[in-house]
Order: C-alpha cells, then sequence, then structure tokens
C-alpha cells in the first residue's frame, strides 16, 4: 500500500451503510438579511446547501433534482475521491442533469474530512449552488473538541453573474472604482510611490489589484455574521470552506492564535497561526479556544480589504477581531511578496499580510512515493490578460489545446510559475497531490487546491491512479470560465479517445458598445467579442452648426470602419476591414494593419488600406484620480494630413461618464460617455 494511503484510507467495514439525501437545485428570490431579494439558484431553499454528513465506509446516495425551468445543472464533490462517472463535470465525466430531471449519485467514502459540493454548470456556482461535506473517521477525531461548526465562506452579488463577466471582458475599471482599489496618478503621489507607479506603466502592466469584482456582501453559512455559543475553555472545531467565486480570504481570531489540524481534508501536525490566507475551494479545520469571559469573533476578511464575514463565540462583551491593513497596490514589492515566499519557502516576508501557510503545515506521516515509480516533470504556465479577460495555460485557453496526457502509474510533478499579477487557486480533480513546499519534503502535505501567487512558482506531485479523464482548473470562477482549465486524460483509454469537454470547447461571443454623445462630435465602437477575436463597427461623426442668418442647420461628417481584429497577446493585435466614410477627399476603402501596445502604456496603430494611404495613430489615457481621466490622441494619415483631440472624462457609474473634449477636427465641445 502506498504510504500516503495510509493517511486518507481507513478501513471499510464489510456491511457499509447507505446514507441517503436529497437535494433540489431552484430558482427563488433569496438575500442575506438586510439586502433586498434577487434571482438566486438555492439548495433544498437556502444558500449555502444543507451540509452533508457521512463517515468513512459509509456510502453515499444522493439524488439532485433539477427544479429549474429552462437550464441544465450539475454537482461536483470538490476534494473527494470518487469514481469517474460521479465526479459530476457536466459531459467530460457525468452528463448533465437536464431542467425537470433528476440523477442519482452513489459513492463510497474512503477518507475523512471536510469537503463540499458545487455546481460546475456555467456560473451558477455564484448563484448559490454550493453546500459543505463532513467526513468523520470511524471512531472520531483524533483532536477531540467539544463542539463543531461548518463555516462556509462566500461572497455575494446582486449583479447577474454573465454580466460580470462581460464587464470584465470589456476592460471596465468600475470594480476597482466601486471598492476603491482604482489607481491614478493622484493616488500614487498620496502614498508616495509616483516612480513605482509609471515604472509599472512602463513595463506595460494593468494596474495592480487583487481581485476581480466589487461584492455587495461577504457571507459565512448564508449571512454576514452568525453566533456559534460556546462555554469558557471549550475547544471548539471550526470546519472553515472557501466556497466564494472569486474572493480569498484572510482568516484571524480576537481570541488569538488558531490551532490548524486539518487542510483540504486530511489531517496535519497541528500548527498555531495567527493569520491564514485561504483560496477560494481550499478547507482548513481550525481549532479555537474559549476564553473565560465575552464574545469572541472569529473574521474571514476578503483579501481586497472590501469586507468582511464574521462568526462569534462565547458570550457577553465583544472582543472584535482586527482586519489586515489594505495592500498597498502601487508598491511592486508588496504586490509580489507572496511570490517571494512561494519561491523561498518560508512564508513570513509579511505578517500582516502573510501568503499561503504551506510552507507551515506538514503531513503527520511521511507521503513519498516509492522510488521505483516513473516520474514526469510538466511546467505549466499560468497566463493571461486582466484587460481582455483571457485565462490561459502556456499561452492557451482549453479551448485551444485542453488536454494533457498521463499514463497510469507514473508520478506527475507540476511546476506551475505564475506570469500574471493575479493569485490563481489550482484545483485537481480525483486526486491529492504533495505540496512540495518547505525543508520537509518527506512530510508533504496533501491537498487537492493549491494558491499560486502572482509573479511566484509552486511545485506539486500526484500519483496517476485512477482511470478516465479529470478536470484541472483554476478556481476562481471567472478565470476558469474564460479558459485557465486542462482536463487529464488517461492513455489508457485508447490512441482516439478525445475527451469531451463540454462548456470548456465553447468560446461564446460577447455583444459590448462604448462611446460618447457630444456636441461637437461622436465617437464609439460596436463589438462583438470572444476569447481571440473582435468583429467592431467603429464611428467618428463631426456635428457642425451652421447659424448664419438665424438658421439651425447641421452639417455631418463622418468616417465608419467595419473590422475584425485578431487578438495575438496583450500587446499586439491584427486588423482587417472595410472603410466607408462622405469625406470628398477621400473613397471607401480595404483597410488591414496592426495595433501595438507600447510601454507607458500607449496604444498605437499603424494601417494601410486599397487607396495606397497610411494612418498612424496613438492614444493615451492617464489617469488623474480614480474617476478622472486625461486622454489625449492623436493621428496622421498621408491623405488627410494630421487630427488630434485632447479631453477629460469623469466616471458617473458603472454605465455613464461625463466627458469634455477638443478635436482639431471638429472642435471643443461636451456630452456624455457611454458603456454597456
Amino acid at each position: 500500500m502506498k504510504p500516503f494511503l495510509f493517511l486518507l484510507l481507513t478501513l471499510i467495514p464489510i456491511h457499509a451503510k447507505i446514507v441517503e439525501y436529497d437535494l433540489t437545485v431552484a430558482e427563488e428570490p433569496w438575500a442575506p438579511a438586510g439586502l433586498k431579494p434577487i434571482r438566486a439558484l438555492t439548495v433544498n431553499g437556502g444558500i449555502p446547501g444543507p451540509t452533508l454528513r457521512f463517515r468513512v465506509g459509509d456510502t453515499a446516495r444522493i439524488t439532485v433534482h433539477n427544479r429549474l425551468k429552462r437550464e441544465e445543472t450539475s454537482v461536483h464533490w470538490h476534494g473527494l475521491l470518487v469514481p469517474n462517472a460521479q465526479d459530476g463535470v457536466p459531459y467530460l465525466t457525468t452528463p448533465p442533469i437536464k431542467a425537470g430531471t433528476s440523477r442519482v449519485f452513489e459513492f463510497p467514502l474512503k477518507h475523512p474530512g471536510t469537503y463540499w459540493y458545487h455546481s460546475h454548470t456555467g456560473l451558477q456556482e455564484q448563484l448559490g449552488v454550493y453546500g459543505s461535506i463532513v467526513v468523520e473517521p470511524r471512531g472520531g477525531e483524533s483532536i477531540r473538541a467539544a463542539a463543531e461548526h461548518v463555516l462556509v465562506l462566500s461572497d455575494w452579488t446582486r449583479e447577474n453573474p454573465n454580466n460580470i463577466m462581460r464587464t470584465l471582458m470589456s476592460g471596465s475599471d468600475w470594480y476597482a472604482i466601486r471598492k476603491g482599489n482604482a489607481q491614478s496618478i493622484s493616488g500614487a503621489m498620496k502614498a508616495g510611490a509616483l516612480g513605482d507607479f509609471f515604472q509599472r506603466e512602463r513595463s506595460r502592466m494593468a494596474p495592480m489589484d487583487v481581485s476581480d469584482i466589487a461584492y455587495d456582501a461577504f457571507l459565512v453559512n448564508g449571512q454576514k455574521q452568525v453566533e456559534l455559543g460556546g462555554k469558557p475553555g471549550q475547544k471548539i472545531r471550526l470546519r472553515v470552506i472557501n466556497a466564494a467565486a472569486s474572493s480569498y480570504f484572510y482568516l484571524s481570531s480576537s481570541a488569538g492564535a488558531m490551532n490548524v489540524v486539518a487542510a483540504d481534508g486530511p489531517p496535519v501536525s497541528p500548527v498555531k497561526m495567527e493569520r491564514i490566507l485561504m483560496g477560494m475551494a481550499e478547507t482548513y479545520d481550525i481549532i479555537v479556544t474559549v476564553p473565560k469571559s465575552g464574545k469572541w469573533e472569529f473574521r474571514a476578511t476578503s483579501q481586497d480589504g472590501s469586507g468582511h464575514a464574521s462568526a462569534f463565540f462565547g458570550s457577553g462583551e465583544i472582543h472584535p477581531a482586527q482586519d489586515p491593513p489594505k495592500p498597498n497596490l502601487y508598491s511592486m514589492d508588496h504586490m509580489l511578496s507572496g511570490a517571494l515566499d512561494a519561491m523561498d519557502g518560508h512564508g513570513e516576508m509579511d505578517m500582516d499580510r502573510p501568503a499561503a501557510p504551506y510552507a507551515k503545515i506538514r503531513s503527520p506521516i511521511p507521503t513519498t512515493f516509492q522510488k521505483n515509480t516513473p516520474r514526469r516533470t510538466l511546467e505549466l504556465r499560468l497566463t493571461g490578460d486582466m484587460e481582455r479577460y483571457v485565462w490561459s495555460i502556456n499561452g492557451k485557453t482549453a479551448r485551444e489545446d485542453g488536454v494533457i496526457k498521463v499514463s497510469r502509474g507514473e508520478v506527475l510533478r507540476l511546476e506551475f510559475v505564475n506570469d500574471t499579477m493575479m493569485h490563481h487557486p489550482m484545483h485537481l480533480h480525483g486526486h491529492f497531490f504533495r505540496v512540495i513546499d518547505g525543508d520537509d519534503d518527506a512530510h508533504a502535505p496533501l491537498k487537492h487546491t493549491i494558491d499560486v501567487p502572482p509573479m511566484g512558482r509552486r511545485t506539486i506531485e500526484f500519483l496517476a491512479d485512477e482511470h478516465g479523464d479529470w478536470l484541472f482548473h483554476c478556481h476562481l470562477l471567472y478565470h476558469m470560465h474564460a479558459g485557465m482549465s486542462r482536463v487529464f486524460s488517461y492513455d489508457d483509454q485508447g490512441e482516439d479517445h478525445v475527451p469531451d469537454l463540454g462548456e470548456m470547447a465553447e468560446d461564446p461571443l460577447y455583444f459590448m458598445t462604448n462611446g460618447n454623445i457630444q456636441s461637437h462630435m461622436s465617437m464609439g465602437m460596436l463589438s462583438l467579442m470572444n476569447a481571440r477575436n473582435d468583429f467592431v463597427a467603429s464611428w467618428d461623426v463631426g456635428i457642425h452648426h451652421d447659424t448664419a442668418m438665424g438658421g439651425h442647420d447641421h452639417d455631418f461628417d463622418y468616417e465608419v470602419d467595419f473590422a475584425w481584429k485578431r487578438y495575438i497577446d496583450p500587446n499586439l493585435r491584427t486588423l482587417l476591414g472595410y472603410r466607408i466614410t462622405n469625406d470628398m477627399d477621400a473613397e471607401d476603402r480595404f483597410i488591414g494593419g496592426i495595433e501595438y501596445r507600447l510601454p507607458y502604456i500607449i496604444w498605437a496603430g499603424v494601417t494601410l488600406d486599397s487607396e495606397g494611404d497610411a494612418r498612424i495613430t496613438a492614444m493615451k489615457d492617464f489617469q488623474l484620480t480614480p474617476r478622472l481621466s486625461l486622454m489625449i490622441n492623436a493621428e496622421y494619415d498621408t491623405g488627410s494630413q494630421l487630427q488630434w483631440g485632447a479631453g477629460l472624462n469623469y466616471t458617473l457609474t458603472k454605465n455613464f461618464s461625463l466627458i469634455t473634449e477638443y478635436d482639431s477636427d471638429h472642435g471643443f465641445g461636451g456630452g456624455f460617455g457611454f458603456r454597456f
């Protein structure tokens, strides 16, 4: 028996007990207390769904009923080692559950720990399809507690997740503005980091942040705060699950250091920690002791500092926990401290905002593999473009390169290199992996999800001891949806086997528009956009007023481009299209060219047309304050000569802004901008 299996597997009795549950997924109005209900997806009428409790050796028989009117649904049993057909990834391993139908899942419970379940269909996880799983060891926990509580952390938004995805793909800064995390020249000056600000721009990096979305609330068990009770001196086991769609949390307790006894299910040697960074889909079992008097707070603070959820234990005077300091978004060194922690294996560079605690947690028994096991190493670079919101592995989305072949019986070592400025919680279905971090490699902890910090590295390895196709993906829901996933496909299924990637193989088009209407001109663009392509119609219309002799005539000149733009990488796009105009000195024509992002985030373009003319353009926005930007653009055309413009744009809401602009062809005016 392989050594690590002793950690996971407990002898199963001859007569296994069948434990049955029914889960009903339905659409209904729902909101945490204090907020107005909106369309949500509930499990058995609530968010989160019920806790499913088992004991090692039981057989789970779970019937999932889809009561949605038109949508498919699915349920994945996150972290549990189940037969491939029961894993719950629609099309890849398990048929989706069609609207109005039910599906029975049945599998043995082989190993103890804290786990959870969630939908793997579309963005349903954000809408509420998730819940907790507890598998108790036979004979009870080795570290006893007087009480235990499951704490399911999540993020809540009133916005439709599909609209969120569309907003992210449009490159909008609205979520950063709403959270108070938008970077600007004035903000850099106040922070004494103007040099860092322009150094970042010189490096062609987008403004730094630690999260993508502005949420309306952060929840624990569906509420902003919960009461756990407990008597002085009692030890309480907290089974903490990060079921958020796209939020990391810092965990802390006002009662002092937390005693971590399990991570992602398997036990770890107990270790005390003051603060823990917890990625999406991770679980930690924590023991806290109720102090002699007072009510004490266990707090989960969002990594971006925009809010928190609380659980209180004890009774009496409240002793609040402290939030960590907000991230210094202007300091590259501060933002990359987690990467340095990941590379040096110490994890202590920033005690207030620590990196993931993998260097501190150790398995209580050795987890090494047999020395004669075949071994292979793969480097997986985590890549993407925050502005366009394309996320990939080795520069390709799952639709472009979705399958990694694996041979049964080999040890596969994965070396992650994060080339982005975002954290990525990477999750492997159907397997536990060893986290190679810290000095004691023999006792490397076993996990199913690992945080890879910005510009950082992590190394894991796992034994390929399964069959079939197993999903591997970033558990930030919107990153996965945008392409950051792969399938580990066992090669014993035959050379002709092709995994069914389901919705991972889709590349949906999103419609969006942005532009302005001013007293003297209008410019803008309509676009259909997917991961690599933009199909656009852009316009530039000048409005000239003739008020001579009391008249009110208006004269319009226009130029409209219909084009296909191909995204090559964050700095380069190609363009091919057709231009129509009513300029008396020009004709309709075909155009082709490139757009290139220069240092300091200056977008430059060069086009040639079928009439032999060339056009060179340059555009730059200076973010003066989080809401106010200075726009400068210049254009030189061999047919129409030089045109330039400058203006100010003030963001009012997600969709509208005020704008005033001078244009060398159209003069001075003002109006409003729009983004949909």
